[in-house]
C-alpha cells in the first residue's frame, strides 16, 4: 500500500499542476491590439515662378602681363648709373632712365664722324672749284665740248658720296651714344634683373625683364558647351569682328578675404585647344594696381590665381529651382492639391552649379520638391513644408 502512495501521489501532484497551467492559459486576457499608421515624410517645396535672368560662366585662369620685354642694350659698354627702380618688384614710369652705359668710346666716335664731315665738305668744296677752273679754261681753248672727266663731274660724285657716307657714319655714332641711355618703353614692373653698377654688358644678351602695368589679362578657358550662353568676340579672315565684349569679374583670396576686379573680355584665342576642347577666352582688366574704392584691396598682380564670371545672355522665361530638386537627369517631383507625389519630365533649360534653370514641363504655382527623399513614387502622400522665402534659390554662390 505505501509503495502505491508513494507512486500516485507525485502523480496527482503533477495532475493538479498541469491542470492548473492549462486553466491559467485558457483563461488569460487577450492582450490589446494596436493598429500601427504608415509615417507620411515631411518634404520641402518651392513654388514654380519663371522670369528672365542674366546667364553667368565661370571659369578660372592666372592673371598675365598685356606686354612682357626683355630689357636688352643695343650697345656694349660698362654700367656706370642704374635707378633705383631697377629692382625686382620695382615700378617705373615710360621714359624713366633705367641706367647708363659708359659714353666716353661713343662721344669719341661722334668727334670722329664730326670731323670725317668737315674733311669731306672741304674736298667737296676743292672738288667744286677745281671743276669751275676747268670750265674756263677750256672755254678760252674754244676746242668743242668739254668731256665730264674733263669737268670733274666724277670727282664731284666721289665727293658727294664720301660726304654723305660720313653724315651716315655721324648719324650712327649719335645714335649709339643716345641707345647708352637705357629709358624705360612704357609704365610698368621689374619682374627680374641681372645687371649691376661696373657690370660690362654686351650688345644683344638681356639685363632685365620688365612687364606693363598700364593693364592686365588673365587666360580663361571656356568648355564648348558654354559658348552659347555668352556672346565671345570672335574673329573673322576678311578683317570683321564681332562687337561683343562680355563683362568678366574677376575673383581671388588674399589674406583671408574675397576681392573683386571688373575687366571685359578682349579677344579669343586663333585656335581651341585639341586636348580639352575649350575656346580661350582673354580677359582684360585696366590698371590692375590701382586701389579702386576699396583701399583694403591688393593690387591684381601677375601670377595670382582668380576665378571668373563672365556675364553672358539673358535667358527667356525660365524656372528657377535648387539643384537638388533634379531626379535623375530630366525629371523633378511634384505635389498635387491632394498632398500626393508625381514624378514630372521637364526641359532641362541649364544645370548649373546649385541652381537648375527649367524652360518647360511644369507650369507656374506648381509645387516641386527640393528636399531629399528616398523610396518615392507616385500617389504617395506627403506633408509639405514651404521653403522660407529668406532662403535665396541663387546668388553669388548659386549661379
Amino acid at each position: 500500500m505505501k509503495v502505491l502512495l508513494r507512486i500516485l501521489l507525485p502523480l496527482l501532484v503533477l495532475a493538479g499542476a498541469g491542470y492548473g497551467t492549462l486553466e491559467m492559459i485558457e483563461n488569460r486576457p487577450a492582450p490589446p491590439t494596436r493598429v500601427i499608421e504608415p509615417e507620411i515624410p515631411l518634404v520641402e517645396t518651392v513654388d514654380v515662378t519663371f522670369r528672365s535672368v542674366q546667364l553667368t560662366v565661370r571659369t578660372e585662369g592666372t592673371v598675365a602681363p598685356m606686354s612682357e620685354t626683355e630689357l636688352v642694350p643695343e650697345v656694349a659698354g660698362r654700367v656706370v648709373e642704374i635707378s633705383p627702380s631697377l629692382v625686382v618688384g620695382g615700378f617705373f614710369e615710360e621714359g624713366d632712365i633705367l641706367f647708363r652705359l659708359d659714353a666716353r668710346e661713343y662721344e669719341l666716335a661722334v668727334t670722329r664722324a664730326r670731323a670725317a664731315i668737315a674733311q669731306a665738305n672741304l674736298r667737296l668744296e676743292t672738288e667744286r672749284q677745281e671743276a669751275a677752273v676747268a670750265e674756263r679754261e677750256w672755254a678760252l681753248l674754244d676746242i668743242g665740248e668739254p668731256t665730264p672727266l674733263a669737268l670733274r663731274e666724277p670727282q664731284i660724285a666721289e665727293a658727294l658720296a664720301s660726304l654723305a657716307s660720313a653724315e651716315a657714319t655721324l648719324a650712327a655714332a649719335e645714335y649709339d651714344l643716345e641707345r647708352t641711355v637705357i629709358r624705360a618703353p612704357y609704365d610698368g614692373r621689374v619682374r627680374s634683373e641681372r645687371v649691376d653698377i661696373g657690370q660690362f654688358v654686351q650688345r644683344g644678351n638681356s639685363v632685365a625683364t620688365l612687364y606693363a602695368v598700364d593693364a592686365a589679362e588673365a587666360r580663361l578657358p571656356v568648355p564648348d558647351s558654354e559658348l552659347a550662353f555668352i556672346d565671345l568676340p570672335l574673329a573673322y579672315r576678311d578683317g570683321g569682328t564681332e562687337d561683343s565684349r562680355p563683362t568678366v569679374i574677376l575673383r581671388s583670396q588674399f589674406a583671408g578675404e574675397s576681392h573683386e576686379w571688373t575687366g571685359w573680355i578682349q579677344r579669343t584665342e586663333g585656335e581651341i585647344d585639341p586636348r580639352t576642347r575649350m575656346v580661350h577666352a582673354i580677359a582684360r582688366v585696366e590698371n590692375p594696381y590701382a586701389r579702386g574704392a576699396d583701399p583694403n584691396r591688393p593690387p591684381l598682380a601677375v601670377g595670382m590665381f582668380v576665378e571668373a564670371e563672365i556675364l553672358g545672355r539673358s535667358s527667356g522665361p525660365v524656372a528657377v529651382l535648387p539643384r537638388s530638386a533634379l531626379r535623375g537627369s530630366d525629371q523633378v517631383l511634384t505635389v498635387d492639391g491632394k498632398n500626393e507625389l508625381a514624378f514630372r519630365s521637364v526641359d532641362v533649360f541649364r544645370l548649373e552649379r546649385n541652381r537648375l534653370l527649367v524652360s518647360g514641363g511644369i507650369a507656374a504655382g506648381d509645387r516641386i520638391v527640393v528636399s531629399p527623399l528616398e523610396n518615392a513614387v507616385d500617389g504617395m502622400p506627403v506633408r509639405v513644408q514651404p521653403r522660407p522665402a529668406s532662403v535665396p534659390i541663387d546668388g553669388p554662390d548659386g549661379r
